[in-house]
């Protein structure tokens, strides 16, 4: 048994590896500096909000009706409202980004209003270029119009029509914001970079700087100089991970409702993966730059792309969501919406515990059976 796992040269093994990293500017700028820079980026630089959008108007009825639909349009907290004269400048304006929107209020709005015949309409034109704002356009302009309708009615004391009384009720993040379901999404990202980052260099590093050949040459076991290499870097990914969660919470107001224990345990599983995953890169290719590239590309890109933290799952073609089911962030960027925005959903926990589970099994698996005791490679 002490041939497979002396605690003595763990301890050294581990010892050495922490003194490597403290000697190393690159892993503390990985765990300490890198976390706090994308977590600004992505909660406060991503935004799905559109509380408010810049319009145009423009009146060609100086009637009382179109004066006060106007002055509804300008009153509403959800518009930015910017008048014109000309239709020409402010479909130059739509073309070049300066305003989401225009409406225009025609001749005969007033008129057709008075004789009540219901025919009276106003033109709404949008940016299509970006479907969800133009979207956002037309609800806003939608419910002013509505709202105006019944407030003129109440005042010239007819019936409103009775419509639709719609009471929307917000579960897990009633206030709406973006930023409650980015931010958890962006630290599954930032962690995902990280773990690959961190174990990405270290294996590489020993071959480039000549130590492989001084460790071959110990009774140093497989298992033991695997561990050596996860283990720094776990507790190295986790202070990061709390450090993501402490700004999350404090700086940016995002409500954590779930467990610590949760959090402990999922990003743990998830930490296995990333690490597992770097590591296999690093035992691989046996040098840093490429090494690191790899991980950028094998770690970063599918963690944004497929996981499900900005781009919805169920929208995709059916084969790439099958696809997503390979990607150890989908599981984390579900776990982590879940902790932070619901609490403790366990059937919801479990099952992305387990899939992770599974992720981190294989990755670090497969880096034992790539990881050679000869150099040359066998």
């Amino acid at each position: 048994m002490n041939n497979f796992l002396n605690p003595a040269r763990l301890l050294a093994l581990c010892r050495k590896e922490c003194m490597q990293i403290v000697r190393d500017p690159s892993s503390i700028l990985i765990a300490f500096v890198l976390p706090f820079v994308l977590l600004f980026i992505f909660g406060y630089g991503v935004n799905l909000d559109a509380n408010r959008v810049r319009l145009g108007l423009l009146v060609q009825d100086a009637g009382a009706e179109a004066s006060r639909f106007a002055n509804a349009l300008e009153g509403s907290p959800f518009i930015e409202l910017h008048r014109d004269g000309s239709l020409v400048h402010l479909k130059a304006m739509l073309a070049g980004g300066e305003i989401r929107g225009l409406v225009v209020i025609t001749s005969e709005f007033s008129a057709k209003v008075r004789s009540g015949a219901g025919n009276a309409a106003i033109q709404v034109l949008t940016d299509g270029s970006e479907p969800n704002t133009a979207n956002f356009v037309g609800s806003y302009v939608q419910g002013v119009w509505q709202t105006w309708l019944g407030q003129r009615a109440r005042d010239q004391g007819l019936a409103v029509p009775a419509l639709t009384d719609v009471r929307p009720r917000f579960w897990f993040n009633p206030s709406t914001v973006s930023r409650n379901y980015l931010v958890p999404g962006s630290i599954s990202v930032i962690m995902t970079i990280i773990g690959a980052l961190l174990t990405s260099l270290v294996v590489a590093r020993e071959w480039e700087r000549g130590t492989m050949e001084s460790l071959l040459a110990t009774p140093v076991t497989r298992t033991e100089f695997l561990l050596a290499k996860i283990v720094p870097y776990y507790v190295l990914g986790m202070v990061a991970m709390a450090l993501c969660v402490t700004v999350a919470t404090t700086v940016m107001g995002v409500p954590l409702r779930g467990s610590l224990l949760a959090l402990f345990l999922i990003s743990s599983l998830f930490l296995g993966s990333g690490l597992g995953l770097g590591l296999l890169l690093s035992t691989v290719t046996k040098n840093q730059f490429i090494a690191a590239q790899a991980a950028l590309v094998a770690a970063f890109l599918p963690a944004v792309m497929l996981s499900g933290f900005v781009f919805e799952i169920s929208s995709m073609p059916a084969w790439i969501q099958v696809v997503t089911h390979l990607i150890p962030a989908r599981y984390f960027v579900s776990a982590l919406q879940t902790l932070f925005q619901a609490g403790d959903i366990w059937p919801v926990i479990w099952v992305n515990a387990v899939w992770l589970f599974f992720s981190a099994l294989f990755w670090l698996g497969f880096t034992a059976l790539k990881t050679s005791r000869r150099l040359d490679g066998s």
